[in-house]
């Protein structure tokens, strides 16, 4: 059985909104593109061995279609192995309508997420989760995912679509591998979804 795996940038107040450029998602938000001036060299190695491994992408909408109009014109350039791997896997979307560009290897999914997402983790292993900050709600809320891995950004926006909006089942995680820390501040940790709900206690009994 394969494994969910999500892949998200977030600021300190956690808004996944638009990290990549301004014309992302510009809904009420005027901060597309927070994300590039705090890449740096061992940032950008990490998300680069995140997708080692990965057989298969599962995308929103919004980030299929940005995806299908970049990606299939990058091979041979910077992003040549990226490239590469995002072309040629099988990409998973959720969404109401047909795909437009349809992007090579490329099904709809979504009318009953949770038997599609079981459907993928039995033809693939390592499925990755790319932005699609709805589709990660939706994941998070449902508890549809195997492993967050979190990149924490040292910046505040105070607005933008967040994370947790919408709410979740309660959930434990657990840390996979200690924090990494890059010259920028970035900070990425990596979570497993654990069984069970969380419990609570007294401080003052101590």
């Amino acid at each position: 059985m394969g494994e969910i795996h999500i892949e998200l940038f977030t600021t300190l107040d956690l808004v996944g909104q638009a990290p990549g450029g301004p014309d992302e998602d510009p809904e009420n938000f005027d901060f597309g593109g927070w994300q590039q001036p705090l890449v740096d060299e061992v940032s950008g190695a990490q998300f680069g061995a995140a997708y080692v491994g990965t057989d298969a992408l599962l995308l929103g909408r919004r980030t299929y279609d940005i995806f299908a109009a970049y990606w299939p014109h990058r091979e041979g350039g910077q992003d040549d192995d990226i490239a590469t791997l995002f072309n040629r896997v099988p990409k998973y979307v959720a969404s109401r309508g047909p795909l437009h560009p349809a992007w090579n290897n490329s099904t709809r999914v979504g009318a009953d997420l949770a038997a599609d997402v079981a459907a993928i983790r039995r033809r693939h292993e390592n499925v990755k989760v790319v932005g699609s900050l709805d589709l990660v709600r939706t994941l998070v809320r449902d508890r549809l995912f195997d492993r967050l891995d979190l990149w924490l950004h040292p910046i505040l926006l105070g607005s933008g679509k967040k994370l947790f909006d919408g709410g979740v089942l309660p959930s434990i995680l657990t840390l996979l591998a200690p924090p990494e820390a890059s010259p920028s501040g970035i900070v990425l940790l990596r979570y497993g979804l654990a069984d069970g709900v969380p419990t609570t206690g007294d401080m003052g009994g101590r």
